[in-house]
C-alpha cells in the first residue's frame, strides 16, 4: 500500500524506527488530551447540551440559546468569566483586530511584549501604512523584542511602570518569525512581573494554534483578555467557521459591541444552523490536537534524522501545533510544500506555488488540502519565500492522515 501511495521502503522504513522512538512522547500526548477531553465533556454536562442548542437562528438572533450556551462552555472550559463566540468573525485576524479596536481608543499605546507580531497585523498596528489601521487612529504602538526567546522581564517592567501602557499583547504561537512559542509557563512568570509595577494595563493573549497544547490556557495565569479562531485548534476540524474572544466580561462586551453594535453587543448575532458545528467541534477538539501534535512530533524526529533543523525537536515542550523545517534553500522548501498538497484528500492533483498574498510582505506557499478553506487544524504546510527558507507546518485531523501527508512530502524531496 505505500508503494502505490509512492512511498519507499527505505522512508517506510526509517517512519517505524521513528515511531519505535516516539512512543513515550505519544503516550503524553494522549494523556493531556484525556485531561481536557474530561474539561469539555464536564462543561457540556454543566450546562445540560440537548438536541435543542443545536437550532440555530437567523435575522437579528435574538434568544439564542444554543449561542449563549455555547458561549458559557467556552467561558467554562478556557476558564474566563465570559466567552464571545461568533461565525461573524471572519478569522482569527479579524476577531484580533476586533479586541484591539474595541479596547483601544486614540491616544491609547498598545506594546507587544514578543516583538512584532504575525504578519497579518501589519496593516491593522499601521506597521504597515493603513488608513484604517490602529495607527491612523493616533494610537500608539510599541514592542519589545524577546532575546534569546525569553522575554526582556526588566525592559518590559521598566516600561509598563509607566501607566500611558493601555494594552500589552502577547502572541503565544511563533508565527513566521524563527522564535521559540511562548509556554504557558513563561506566560505566567511574565504577567506576575507585569502585575508587580502596573495591576491596570489590560494583558492580551493571541492563543491562535495554542489550545489544549497544555493542561491549562494563558485566562488562568493572569491574562485579561484571549483571542483564538474556531478553524484552528477549538473547532476540531468540524467549526466551518469562526473565532471567539474570551477574559474579563466587561473586556468581552466591550468587544461584543465593537462586532455588532453599542447597546446590542452579545444579544444579537444569528447562528445560521452551525450550533452543532461549533459544539461538536470543541467536542473533538482534544482528541484532534492530540493528533496535530503527534504529526507535529513524527515529523520533527523525521526531517531532525533527514539533517534538516527542526523546531520544537521532537522531545521539547511545545505550546502550540505548529512545527517549522528548515530547508535552507527555496527548492526543497517547495518540494516539501508541494508533498503536503500531493498528500492531502482534498485538490491533492493541484500544485501550489509561492505567490502574493495579501497581508504578507513576501510571496508565500500555502499547501493545504482541507475540508474547510484556510483551515490550519487539518494538516497544511506554509511558508514565505525568504532566508533561510522555513516552513510552517500544522494540524493533522488524524496522526494516521498526517503521518502520510509528511511521508508524501519527504519522498516529494528525496525524489
Amino acid at each position: 500500500m505505500y508503494k502505490e501511495f509512492g512511498i519507499s521502503e527505505k522512508l517506510e522504513e526509517l517512519a517505524s524506527e521513528v515511531e519505535n522512538e516516539l512512543k513515550e512522547e505519544f503516550k503524553k500526548i494522549d494523556d493531556r488530551a484525556l485531561r481536557n477531553s474530561l474539561k469539555v465533556l464536564k462543561a457540556f454536562q454543566n450546562k445540560k447540551i440537548a438536541e435543542v442548542h443545536f437550532n440555530g437562528t437567523t435575522g437579528y438572533g435574538y434568544g439564542d440559546i444554543g449561542r449563549d450556551t455555547i458561549e458559557e462552555i467556552f467561558a467554562e472550559v478556557l476558564d474566563a468569566e465570559d466567552a464571545l463566540v461568533r461565525t461573524q468573525f471572519i478569522s482569527g485576524t479579524h476577531a484580533l483586530t476586533v479586541a484591539l479596536f474595541a479596547m483601544l481608543r486614540p491616544g491609547d499605546t498598545m506594546l507587544s511584549i514578543c516583538g512584532k507580531p504575525y504578519d497579518t497585523l501589519d496593516s491593522i498596528i499601521g506597521i504597515e501604512q493603513n488608513n484604517s489601521s490602529l495607527m491612523s487612529y493616533n494610537i500608539k504602538y510599541e514592542q519589545i523584542d524577546l532575546i534569546g526567546n525569553e522575554f526582556d522581564t526588566e525592559k518590559i517592567v521598566e516600561r509598563v511602570k509607566n501607566k500611558n501602557i493601555k494594552l500589552i499583547e502577547i502572541q503565544r504561537s511563533k508565527g513566521y518569525s524563527l522564535r521559540n512559542s511562548i509556554t504557558i509557563d513563561r506566560i505566567e512568570n511574565i504577567i506576575k512581573e507585569i502585575r508587580k509595577v502596573n495591576q491596570e494595563v489590560i494583558i492580551m493573549v493571541d492563543n491562535c494554534y495554542g489550545e489544549f497544547v497544555d493542561d491549562i490556557e494563558p485566562i488562568a495565569v493572569g491574562a485579561d483578555i484571549m483571542v483564538g479562531s474556531l478553524i484552528k485548534n477549538l473547532g476540531g476540524g468540524i467549526a466551518p467557521n469562526g473565532a471567539y474572544i474570551v477574559g474579563k466580561r466587561e473586556l468581552v462586551e466591550l468587544s461584543a459591541e465593537r462586532l455588532t453594535a453599542p447597546g446590542q453587543g452579545k444579544e444579537v448575532g444569528p447562528t445560521l444552523g452551525i450550533n452543532k458545528n461549533i459544539l461538536q467541534g470543541i467536542y473533538m477538539a482534544p482528541s484532534v490536537v492530540a493528533s496535530s501534535l503527534k504529526t507535529a512530533v513524527f515529523t520533527s524526529l523525521m526531517l531532525e534524522k533527514l539533517g534538516y533543523k527542526v523546531n520544537p525537536r521532537y522531545n521539547d515542550k511545545r505550546s502550540d501545533i505548529v512545527q517549522t523545517i528548515e530547508f535552507g534553500n527555496p527548492e526543497d522548501l517547495i518540494k516539501y510544500c508541494q508533498g503536503i498538497q500531493m498528500g492531502s484528500a482534498i485538490d491533492s492533483n493541484s500544485i501550489p506555488e509561492p505567490w502574493d498574498m495579501p497581508g504578507y510582505t513576501d510571496k508565500v506557499i500555502m499547501a493545504a488540502g482541507a475540508f474547510t478553506m484556510g483551515s490550519s487544524i487539518e494538516l497544511s504546510c506554509d511558508a514565505p519565500i525568504r532566508e533561510p527558507f522555513v516552513a510552517f507546518q500544522q494540524g493533522g485531523l488524524t496522526y494516521e492522515y498526517g503521518k502520510l501527508g509528511v511521508l508524501k512530502a519527504i519522498q516529494n524531496i528525496l525524489n
